[in-house]
């Protein structure tokens, strides 16, 4: 990096970076099974601005700026998607945002597919 700031790239690439791990921050904390543990903050906290983040990005430069932005805008963007995508559903409406419910299927419509687990984000086999 030289004296006169970032590039516009290096301004990208460090926002897009912000975006991703806000994406995965939502993802992660939205889709949590267990109750939140005071660890659990300490390390989401470390991953969003801990020594690595500030070793690629240093404080008060336009890239820690462009990745706090990229931050921001992955994580409510996140949110965004959802609200649109529950918006433009039939079998979903707010409500599944406070507690998970749903509309009841339609008759004819069957819950999990042909006999296939049922989608739903942190489950295995």
């Amino acid at each position: 990096m030289n004296e006169a700031g970032a590039s516009f790239l290096q301004l990208l690439g460090a926002g897009a970076f912000g975006a991703l791990i806000g994406w995965y921050a939502y993802f992660v904390n939205r889709y949590r099974t267990d109750a939140i543990r005071v660890t659990d903050v300490v390390a989401m906290v470390s991953a969003i601005g801990g020594a690595a983040v500030l070793t690629l990005f240093p404080a008060k430069t336009d890239l820690f700026a462009a990745y706090g932005i990229g931050l921001f805008l992955g994580f409510f963007g996140y949110f965004v998607v959802l609200l649109v995508l529950v918006s433009k559903s039939e079998a979903f409406d707010l409500a599944w945002f406070l507690d998970g419910r749903r509309k009841a299927p339609r008759r004819g419509e069957v819950l999990g597919g042909d006999g296939g687990r049922a989608m739903v984000a942190g489950t295995r086999d």
